[in-house]
């Protein structure tokens, strides 16, 4: 493959999952899999501009949280039930949070800490001691940078990377969007600058760096290579949502990072090229950064949960954004509905009523006393890829059937319209393409925080 070039062919598709032949994930995509919901934190100087996107000429010293505070933002995002934790490193608008060598555009050239500051040192080390995993959100379009557009700009962007890579420990994810140029400051050219976004980036040039860098880390893109964006911001993947894809350009043809077909990548490809898992963002509130006419209109715990169960229950990750505000804390708002949200995972997942229960050669659980659950959890092995085509589930002893489902993988939630009581419950798979390897099978009830 022309290395300046990503043509996602089926010969990259091989060179990109290292081999030809059935997808199956990765050593580093199985451990993604078990966080299952983890934080998003937008914060830089649109938190002080009241803005989603900057222009890219704000005065640094617009970045002065009063009362920052990495501990207590971890600390909430855990009480919530996030593994782990993104934070946007660098936006659209150039301002990085961390004292790169690159630019003068970064917490350096702030009032704030007295110009010794580093946002990424202080969220990274919480995190560390709080037991979450790390991940950095670095913009591919700097709105700032008069560079950007030329070929010297992919070094200064790779350096960027190097540094968020090499100086914070460990990084489960590295994030990448598909932000592909337009109006910005650029140095003083105020100006329009178009890339050619097929290749102007280089990205499996970028992605064998991270390789390098931090082989643990999955990256996550439009397209992958690890994970890929499930096609909306709502956090919602497909009702059939296979973690196997051939992704195809938004107009047919090639894929390219910010040119996929949305629909392809919320449903996935059964037997597709490779496994790159379906990643589903959304935010606490209507926008992705802190605003202050949006503190009454943060998602409520049952929001957030029918959510949960339309990712990680279908098979995919739940990546929800809990934007800092002006003092450098998560408004409380936020953390009373993430908070709530997080109990309600913990108890409605307490307790399995059908735990230790072997089902019969027919796919039976014979319960010991009647059961009654709203919420059915079903797992497969997916250390052996996706198995299962499409299952019902039934109760006895008339066998009726209750609930259906396609794509099974890590998790497949199916939420019951209500709750229903019975002591002999059949899973019986009606297609697969081979012996089904079921990990779990779960009755549980949802319950209020």
């Amino acid at each position: 493959m022309d290395r300046r070039k990503f043509v996602l062919s089926s010969a990259a598709a091989a060179t990109l999952s290292g081999a030809p032949g059935p997808a199956l994930p990765s050593a580093r995509q199985l451990r993604w899999h078990a966080l299952e919901t983890y934080a998003f934190l937008h914060f830089t100087v649109n938190t002080f501009t009241d803005k989603e996107w900057g222009y890219g000429d704000e005065d640094p010293n617009l970045f002065a949280p009063s009362a920052f505070d990495s501990t207590a933002i971890v600390e909430a995002l855990k009480a919530g039930g996030m593994k782990a934790v993104i934070l946007t490193c660098k936006h659209h608008d150039g301002f990085c949070l961390w004292p790169t060598k690159t630019t003068t555009h970064s917490v350096k050239s702030t009032k704030w800490r007295d110009g010794k500051g580093d946002a990424v040192r202080e969220i990274a080390d919480a995190a560390r001691r709080a037991g979450l995993g790390f991940g950095v959100y670095l913009s591919p379009w700097d709105r700032n940078h008069a560079a950007y557009g030329t070929p010297a700009y992919i070094d200064v962007y790779r350096a960027q990377l190097r540094e968020l890579l090499t100086g914070y420990g460990p990084i489960f994810e590295v994030w990448h969007d598909g932000a592909n140029g337009g109006d910005g400051f650029y140095g003083g050219a105020r100006e329009k600058r178009r890339i050619d976004k097929r290749n102007y980036y280089d990205w499996p040039g970028t992605w064998d760096l991270v390789r390098k860098l931090q082989p643990n880390a999955v990256i996550f893109s439009d397209l992958g290579p690890d994970v890929r964006w499930v096609g909306n911001e709502k956090g919602i993947a497909g009702e059939t949502c296979w973690s196997t894809i051939t992704p195809r350009g938004e107009k047919g043809g090639e894929p390219g990072v910010g040119d996929v077909d949305t629909k392809i990548n919320n449903a996935g490809t059964r037997d597709g090229e490779r496994w790159v898992p379906a990643e589903c963002d959304v935010s606490i509130r209507p926008g992705w950064f802190w605003h202050e006419a949006e503190n009454a209109k943060v998602k409520t715990p049952e929001a957030l949960f029918d959510i949960y169960t339309k990712s990680v229950g279908r098979g995919g990750s739940f990546l929800l954004n809990i934007p800092p505000d002006r003092r450098g804390l998560l408004h409380e708002n936020d953390i009373a509905s993430l908070r709530r949200f997080g109990q309600m995972i913990a108890r409605t997942f307490a307790r399995n009523q059908a735990a230790g229960i072997k089902p019969t050669p027919e796919g039976e659980y014979r319960l010991k006393t009647p059961a009654t659950f709203d919420l059915i959890r079903i797992r497969e092995d997916i250390r052996l890829g996706h198995r299962i085509d499409s299952l019902v589930v039934e109760t006895g002893p008339d066998w009726k059937e209750i609930a259906q489902a396609t794509s099974i993988g890590n998790c497949r939630l199916i939420r019951l319209p209500q709750p229903l009581t019975a002591d002999r419950i059949r899973l019986r798979v009606t297609k697969s393409s081979a012996p089904p390897a079921i990990t779990e099978f779960g009755l549980y009830t949802v319950t209020q925080a």
